[in-house]
Order: C-alpha cells, then sequence, then structure tokens
C-alpha cells in the first residue's frame, strides 16, 4: 500500500465546519500502524502541496453547505492550474493539487468528501445530523485507506 495523507479541514469554532477535525482526530487515533498521515487544519494552504506531493492518494474532508444536512458525498478531484485561488491563504483542492503537480511534479489520486452541514454558527458542537454522519463516513475513509484507495465515483451520495 503506498502513502496516504488525509486532511480533514474547517473552522473548528463553527459548529458543523469542525467535522473535517472531528473525523481527523477519530483517523489519527484508530489508523496509526498504516502509512497514512492525518492532519486537522483550518484551511488549505500552498505549504501543503509538498506534502501531498510525496503521496500515492490524498483525501480532503470538509463540511459543504450543499445539500440534505448530514448526507455526504465522495468525488475524485483532478488540479487545475485555472481554478481561482489566491496566492497566500485559501486554497482549494483543485488548486492546491495544481500546485503539487506544478512545483513537484507530482499528480496523486485524490478525493474529496464533503458531509452536508446544518449550522456554521459560533458553536463547538456538531448538529445532531452531522453527528449521526460521521461513522459511516470514517469508516468509508478507513476502508479507503485501507485498500490504498478504492475508485470513487464523482458525486456518489452516501447514505447518512
Amino acid at each position: 500500500m503506498g502513502r496516504v495523507l488525509v486532511i480533514g479541514y474547517g473552522n473548528p469554532l463553527r459548529g458543523d465546519d469542525s467535522l473535517g477535525w472531528e473525523i481527523a482526530g477519530r483517523l489519527a487515533t484508530s489508523i496509526q500502524d498504516k502509512p497514512v498521515e492525518v492532519l486537522a487544519l483550518n484551511q488549505l494552504t500552498p505549504e501543503l502541496s509538498e506534502p501531498i506531493s510525496e503521496v500515492e492518494l490524498v483525501i480532503f474532508i470538509d463540511a459543504s453547505h450543499a445539500g440534505k444536512p448530514g448526507s455526504w458525498t465522495c468525488e475524485t478531484v483532478e488540479p487545475n492550474a485555472t481554478s481561482s485561488h489566491t496566492l497566500g491563504h485559501h486554497l482549494t483542492p483543485t488548486s492546491l493539487l495544481a500546485y503539487a503537480k506544478i512545483i513537484f511534479k507530482a499528480n496523486p489520486r485524490a478525493l474529496l468528501l464533503s458531509v452536508a452541514g446544518e449550522s456554521f454558527d459560533y458553536r463547538q458542537e456538531l448538529t445532531p445530523s452531522v453527528a449521526t454522519a460521521l461513522p459511516a463516513v470514517e469508516q468509508f475513509v478507513r476502508e479507503t485507506v485501507t485498500r490504498a484507495g478504492r475508485p470513487c465515483h464523482k458525486n456518489l451520495q452516501k447514505p447518512n
């Protein structure tokens, strides 16, 4: 199995936006014996292009405003050097993959798991609908890591 990087991102003080952190924390304790690095971050930054360039698979986990709260999707993402991004602070998964490709000549497989949130207000708890979805998302990531990244169809809706 090749190396895998899991990046859970979002704001841990904004309700359901903290789900990336929550899943990353759970995974960091449950998959320590595999060649997997797990990060929990506030946002995607250009510096991540180097660790991304060193893996075969990167899995991004984030909250979304789209969809029924608690539902989640998985899509394969590709580098896109023309996507809108800034040079400094916040990048999308596609623009970050483009940095890794341009700078390091690396093109790892990449998946984006998006969980539809219900509330992004200032609070430290997940809403019940998102909290209910976490075990299934966590299990999906664990299985994907174990299989070194099984194919994921674009916008494949997963049950909550």
